[in-house]
């Protein structure tokens, strides 16, 4: 009978494989774009992964989050996924760290441990203090860019930040990465510009809730998950 990953290893080799089994990625943020860049690593052969996120699945959630479900409304994120993992492939060593990320919690993850990161989460502070970490350990790192407030899937790039155009919170982040001088940083993030919502009911606070699709958040998700694979498959 095929192996679980015979379909995989047709494209990539058995060499390929293993290298992915030894891999440890570490995916901060496990929603939207999160949950479906760990979907296909894990789907992928990594073989240890750890997810870091701090939320609870909520019915919101359930538009667009690969581990939102009925059943595992109120659970913590990370146990839902870390379910899921392992209902995927029992053999992954699943790592959970119900933490929220930020400048102040980063003392709380030995960067040195991980062959990737990927950055899905939503804070300007938390993706520069990711990026930071990330140079400093000499660690691969992958950044989503902004998914809100978008419909077109096709219009997803893989670019350095510093190629970015359009992409409110690429703009932003290159602008803090230029300040810092650091550079080399490879991030997905998409043309199209932001859409006006068409109804701002139920939003709270002075910035406006994003509005997301069942698609493109997913699609960006994706694509962070097959960088990773590619650039784990070809490090020399």
């Amino acid at each position: 009978m095929p192996g679980q990953f015979a379909r995989t290893e047709l494209l990539l080799g058995v060499k390929a494989l293993d290298k992915l089994a030894k891999s440890r990625v570490i995916v901060f943020g496990i929603g939207g774009v999160g949950g479906y860049a760990v979907e296909a690593l894990v789907r992928s052969g990594i073989g240890e992964i750890d997810i870091v996120d701090n939320d609870r699945v909520s019915v919101s959630n359930l538009n667009r989050q690969i581990i939102a479900t009925q059943k595992t409304i109120g659970q913590y994120k990370v146990d839902a996924a870390k379910e899921r993992i392992l209902d995927i492939n029992p053999d992954i060593i699943v790592h959970t760290h119900n933490i929220f990320y930020s400048p102040e919690t980063s003392s709380e993850f030995d960067f040195s441990k991980y062959d990737y990161i990927v950055d899905a989460i939503d804070t300007v502070s938390g993706k520069l203090s990711l990026i930071e970490k990330a140079k400093e350990y000499n660690v691969p790192i992958i950044c989503a860019m902004g998914a809100g407030n978008k419909l077109d899937a096709s219009k997803f790039e893989v670019a350095d930040i510093s190629k970015t155009s359009v992409c409110p919170l690429a703009r932003v982040i290159r602008n803090e990465l230029k300040k810092k001088n650091i550079r080399n940083v490879k991030v997905v993030y998409s043309k199209e510009p932001p859409i006006k919502q068409t109804d701002n009911t139920g939003q709270t606070g002075k910035k406006p809730i994003p509005g997301s699709t069942a698609f493109v958040p997913g699609a960006a998700g994706l694509i962070l998950a097959g960088e990773v694979v590619k650039d784990l498959i070809h490090e020399t």
